[in-house]
């Protein structure tokens, strides 16, 4: 029998695991969405490998993993990691270049530095459309965590995986809710912020 406490443990450790790899895919998508700015050149050819990534199918994109970090929870981080960098990258560069040049030049004008432009007028400007990114890459991130136990990383794919096994439907149900359940909260809080956030945004 599944304690709540149980439950309670790997729904931590499966929001932390995910938690991770985004926010280590995201700084990585986020300043390499800051190079290719001075880069456009590579702007398409970056964000095309970023695509290919995203192409991958989780299973294989962690068999491939698994060679080089072997088991455990190193190897679901990076490959979550790798997932979250399009999101972030595409959103981070196409917010910041769609900021009005008007701002550019008043901040120009007060006589503030290209990096006090970029830290106080670009980034938060931008930053509505940098969560939409973010978002997509977490709620991505929780789902494919669930496989992370076919790598011998923890979190709820593994009442999934054996309510499979054993063909348990309340085991498996303890492990699926708590996920689709992190997602829409998830899902539902970023959005609201995110509404929030290009509603300030708009009102500047």
């Amino acid at each position: 029998m599944i304690s709540f406490s149980d439950i309670a443990m790997l729904t931590w450790q499966h929001l932390y695991l995910s938690l991770l790899g985004t926010v280590i895919g995201s700084i990585i998508g986020f300043l390499l969405a800051v190079w290719i700015r001075r880069q456009p050149r590579l702007a398409g050819v970056l964000i095309g490998f970023a695509e290919v990534i995203q192409t991958i199918p989780g299973m294989a994109l962690l068999a491939f993993l698994l060679l080089v970090f072997g088991l455990g929870d190193t190897t679901l981080v990076v490959g979550l990691a790798l997932y979250a960098i399009l999101p972030v990258l595409q959103n981070t560069y196409e917010g910041l270049e769609g900021v009005d040049p008007a701002y550019r030049e008043v901040g120009k004008g007060m006589g503030m530095t290209r990096g006090e432009i970029f830290r106080q007028i670009e980034v938060p400007l931008a930053f509505p459309v940098i969560l939409a990114g973010l978002r997509v890459s977490l709620v991505t991130a929780i789902g494919v965590a669930t496989i992370g136990v076919f790598v011998g990383s923890g979190g709820l794919g593994s009442l999934i995986y054996r309510g499979l096994q054993i063909i348990d439907m309340p085991t498996m149900m303890a492990g699926a809710i708590p996920v689709a359940l992190l997602a829409i909260v998830l899902e539902i809080a970023l959005t609201l912020l995110e509404r929030k956030l290009s509603k300030v945004t708009a009102s500047r």
